[in-house]
């Protein structure tokens, strides 16, 4: 996600979620920058600092019913209680500094792990921590080549993955069935993440290989519905 600050506040011990609120309002203003957008769940907020900052003028509010992420260019970011889904909102945001408020350990674990952000504890703030290098199994007939070519492709474009390369992954799959029987949905995601794809993605690769090892089968467009990778 570049070398914009990223922070997540988290709950710590005997901690209260106020407390938790408040410390991502501080650091976030503490950032240098242009304005403030808050995205919450909901446009009602329970939380007493939450609601100083969002009656401040200059600061947006946004809920998530009808509000698509990701268009935060030039802007300090608050994000309130996010689950999974809207962390991918996140992803490559060419924001000047993002703040999440962690909702649930279980929808951030990943995410934290591949962003690697300043960690805010009552007291401590934790910083990034150095990154370990990552070796990964090859995955076998010639599905890590596949993956990269995938990862690289959806790299050239700012929302990722194209219906044509998705096109691709679900024909193969198809097609060539006996390529992914040994393949887990835990080593998809994993060399995913190795080379750096979106959240979005990842989850898109990891749904189909799931979907297929449940006997289910794709819609594919016409032009692709016979493409195998060699």
């Amino acid at each position: 996600m570049g070398e914009i600050p990223i922070a997540v506040s988290r709950l710590g011990e005997n901690d209260l979620p106020e407390a938790q609120n408040a410390r991502a309002v501080k650091w976030l203003l503490a950032q240098p920058g242009g304005s403030v957008v808050i995205v919450t769940p909901r446009r009602a907020v329970e939380s007493a600092s939450l609601m100083r900052l969002i009656a401040q003028p200059s600061v947006r509010h946004h809920a998530w019913r009808g509000f698509h992420g990701g268009h935060f260019d030039g802007q300090r970011v608050l994000y309130a209680w996010p689950d999974r889904q809207h962390l991918n909102d996140l992803w490559n945001a060419d924001a000047d500094a993002i703040v999440v408020i962690e909702w649930g350990v279980e929808e951030t674990a990943e995410w934290i792990e591949d962003v690697n952000p300043i960690q805010l504890f009552p007291g401590e703030t934790i910083d990034p921590s150095p990154r370990a290098e990552i070796t990964l199994e090859p995955l076998p007939n010639g599905v890590d080549e596949i993956l990269e070519y995938v990862a690289g492709m959806a790299a050239g474009y700012s929302s990722g993955l194209k219906w044509n390369e998705e096109d691709k992954l679900k024909a193969d799959m198809m097609n060539r069935p006996e390529r992914w029987a040994s393949i887990t949905i835990d080593q998809v995601r994993a060399k995913c993440r190795a080379l750096g794809m979106r959240g979005d993605d990842v989850d898109t690769i990891a749904g189909f290989l799931q979907r297929r090892k449940e006997g289910r089968r794709f819609n594919v467009r016409s032009s692709y519905r016979t493409f195998q990778f060699i």
